[in-house]
């Protein structure tokens, strides 16, 4: 089995902090044998949810973008990082703005009830989200935790793990933390090798 990566990076600002952070994780996933592809939301033709609810008929977004065919990939894929740094106390617009557009999914599950996701497969399925913070706040990450774990639960997997480094701000950057870029590529290994030893022991 080879398992496949995709990081999403929610940040408005290419290579920053937290797209860093995100990187080193996929390059950890990478060295562990996973194939690894990164979406940066930026870089995509998107717009937030318009709240019509003609998904909840027909189960398919009639916004016709970038956003759907991502979420094609995201539900192709066996480990999903998310990364997004903290704005204004949460997750950046972007990063909303692309949750938000789920809501076909959301309507395929519990409206018309016809999509599932089985124990196995969310237990096959890893998120992770990924993120970094200026302000040196032990909380400063907790209102990013419940629109992560709605994108999480609603696409099929099971929310693992947070990879977070706060105080950017002091550090003056993340790659002058001392630990994080390392921390977060020996996760990436450790998950692609846990995810083989589930999958290889079922």
């Amino acid at each position: 089995m080879t398992v496949k990566v995709l990081g999403i990076s929610g940040s408005p600002r290419r290579h920053g902090n937290t797209e860093t952070l995100l990187d080193s994780f996929l390059e950890g996933a990478k060295a562990a044998g996973a194939t690894v592809e990164k979406v940066v939301l930026r870089e995509i033709d998107y717009s937030p949810c318009r709240g019509c609810n003609a998904c909840h008929k027909t189960g398919e977004c009639i916004v016709k973008d970038d956003a759907p065919g991502l979420y094609d990939r995201i539900l192709a894929t066996d480990i999903l990082a998310v990364a997004s740094p903290i704005y204004s106390m949460g997750i950046t617009a972007q990063l909303k703005g692309f949750i938000d557009r789920a809501q076909y999914l959301w309507a395929r599950k519990f409206i018309l009830k016809t999509l599932t996701f089985s124990e196995d497969h969310i237990r096959r399925h890893k998120g992770v989200f990924i993120s970094t913070a200026g302000q040196n706040l032990d909380r400063v990450f907790d209102s990013a935790f419940p629109a992560i774990t709605a994108l999480f639960h609603g696409t099929g997997f099971d929310y693992t793990e947070n990879i977070v480094a706060n105080n950017m701000d002091a550090y003056n950057g993340i790659k002058n933390h001392p630990t994080a870029l390392k921390e977060a590529y020996e996760k990436g290994q450790q998950i692609v090798r846990d995810l083989e030893k589930t999958a290889g022991s079922s």
